[in-house]
C-alpha cells in the first residue's frame, strides 16, 4: 500500500497497533466497515505477539479472562473455512508440579481450578514420571495435571485475522509512527510518519505504548504496566525425545518448559515491570530460568540455541481495557491483555468489535464488557 493511498483519506475506524489485538478487532470490523491498521514497525507482529509462546489454558488468568478463553474454544478448534490452511490448536496437556515445601497451597490451587476444570487431576509422583520421565524423583510430592491444555498455533492465529482483514478491503499501513492524535469536526486525525488519516472512531491497540497514546490523544494515563518474559529454547540430551511431553510450570510459577520443535522452550516465567521498548532478554533472567529448571529436570543445559523477551502489558486488576473512554468521543481502548491476548483473541476480538460499532450485546456479553471498560479506573 502507498502513501498516496492512505495519506488524508477518511476511514470509519482506525486501528493503533498491529499486534494481536489491532488485527482481532480488524478483522472483525472489516466485514462491515472501511477499516485502516497504522503500525509503527515495518511488519505487524513484531513486538508481543511475534514472541509469544502460547498455550490454550483455561485455569489461567482473572475470572473475566478464563471467560473469555472458554468463549475463543469453538473459534480455535473449528476457524472458518478460509482463516488457516493448519490448525490453530494441538493437543498437548499441562503439569503444575508441587514441591514438598509448596503442598500448603496444593488444596487452594486445586479448589480454583476445579472451578472451571473439574476434570483436572492430582498426580502422585509415579504418575508424574511416567509423563516427564526425566524429572528428579525427588522434586515434586504431587502435581495437578490438565489434559485439555493445548498448544497454540500463534502464527496461523495471528497471520489469520491479518490475512482475512485485507480480504475483506482493510488496509495496513506499516512504517507509520504515529506522532499527533487530534479531535475536531466528528473526526478523529492521525498524524502518522507516512502521512494522515481520519475516522470518527480510532481503536487504541498499541499494547505497552496504549498509555503514551491516550496521551497524545489528551488522555490521562489507565495505568499500563508492561513486564518483560523471558524465553529461551535449549536442546535435550541426545537420545532423550520430550516430544509426547506436557507442558510443565510449578505451582508458584517460577518457571516453565514445553516441547517445541524437538527442544525444550524455557522460561523464568519473569514479570519484570519495564518501560515500552523494543524488550531483549538480560542474562540473569536466562541464568535463572535454567537454575529454576534444572532443579526439577537435571538435563545439564550447557548451551542456549536461542533466547528473546516481549513485553505483556497489564493494568491493576490483570484483566484487559475494552470499550470507548468516556473522556473523548470515539477513542476506543483495546489494551492490557497481559499474557492472555492469543487464547482470548477469537471472543475478545469480537466482543471489541461489537462494542466498537455500538451493536447490541447479549446478556453474557454484557457481563463481560462491563468487567472490561476504562471507566473502571476513571472514579
Amino acid at each position: 500500500m502507498s502513501d498516496s493511498e492512505t495519506d488524508g483519506d477518511t476511514f470509519d475506524i482506525i486501528v493503533i497497533g498491529a499486534g494481536i489485538a489491532g488485527a482481532g478487532i480488524a478483522w472483525n470490523l472489516a466485514a462491515d466497515a472501511r477499516v485502516a491498521i497504522v503500525e509503527r514497525e515495518d511488519q505487524p507482529g513484531y513486538h508481543t505477539t511475534g514472541r509469544s509462546a502460547a498455550v490454550y489454558l483455561k485455569g489461567y488468568g482473572t475470572e473475566v479472562i478464563r471467560d473469555l478463553t472458554v468463549l475463543s474454544e469453538a473459534f480455535l478448534a473449528g476457524p472458518p473455512a478460509d482463516f488457516s490452511e493448519v490448525p490453530l490448536i494441538h493437543p498437548r496437556g499441562a503439569l503444575t508440579l508441587v514441591r514438598p515445601d509448596q503442598m500448603d497451597r496444593l488444596d487452594r490451587y486445586l479448589a480454583r481450578q476445579r472451578r472451571h476444570l473439574p476434570h483436572v487431576e492430582r498426580l502422585d509422583p509415579k504418575a508424574i514420571l511416567a509423563m516427564v520421565p526425566a524429572l528428579d524423583p525427588a522434586y515434586a510430592a504431587a502435581a495437578v495435571y490438565d489434559g485439555d491444555a493445548r498448544d497454540l498455533d500463534v502464527d496461523a492465529i495471528f497471520q489469520g485475522f491479518l490475512r482475512g482483514f485485507r480480504q475483506r478491503g482493510g488496509k495496513l499501513l506499516t512504517s507509520a509512527e504515529v506522532r499527533t492524535v487530534d479531535h475536531g469536526n466528528g473526526l478523529w486525525h492521525v498524524g502518522t510518519a507516512r502521512g494522515s488519516l481520519h475516522a470518527p472512531v480510532v481503536v487504541n491497540a498499541a499494547g505497552a505504548w496504549a498509555d503514551e497514546l491516550a496521551a497524545l490523544a489528551g488522555l490521562g494515563p489507565l495505568g499500563m504496566v508492561p513486564k518483560r518474559r523471558t524465553a529461551l529454547i535449549v536442546r535435550p540430551p541426545d537420545g532423550l525425545d520430550v516430544s509426547g511431553w506436557p507442558c510443565v510450570d510449578d505451582i508458584d510459577e517460577q518457571f516453565y518448559f514445553r516441547p517445541e520443535a524437538g527442544k525444550l522452550l524455557c522460561s523464568p516465567a519473569d514479570t519484570t515491570p519495564s518501560e515500552p521498548c523494543d524488550a531483549q532478554p538480560e542474562e540473569l533472567d536466562i541464568a535463572i530460568a535454567i537454575d529454576r529448571i534444572e532443579r526439577a529436570l537435571p538435563l545439564g543445559i550447557r548451551r542456549v540455541e536461542r533466547s528473546w523477551a516481549g513485553l505483556r502489558t497489564f493494568v491493576a486488576d490483570g484483566s484487559p481495557v475494552v470499550g470507548f473512554d468516556p473522556r473523548a468521543e470515539g477513542f476506543f481502548w483495546l489494551a492490557g491483555q497481559g499474557g492472555y491476548g492469543i487464547q482470548t483473541s477469537p471472543a475478545l476480538s469480537q466482543l471489541a468489535a461489537r462494542l466498537a460499532t455500538r451493536l447490541e450485546l447479549n446478556g453474557k456479553e454484557l457481563e463481560i464488557a462491563a468487567a472490561l471498560g476504562p471507566d473502571r479506573f476513571l472514579g
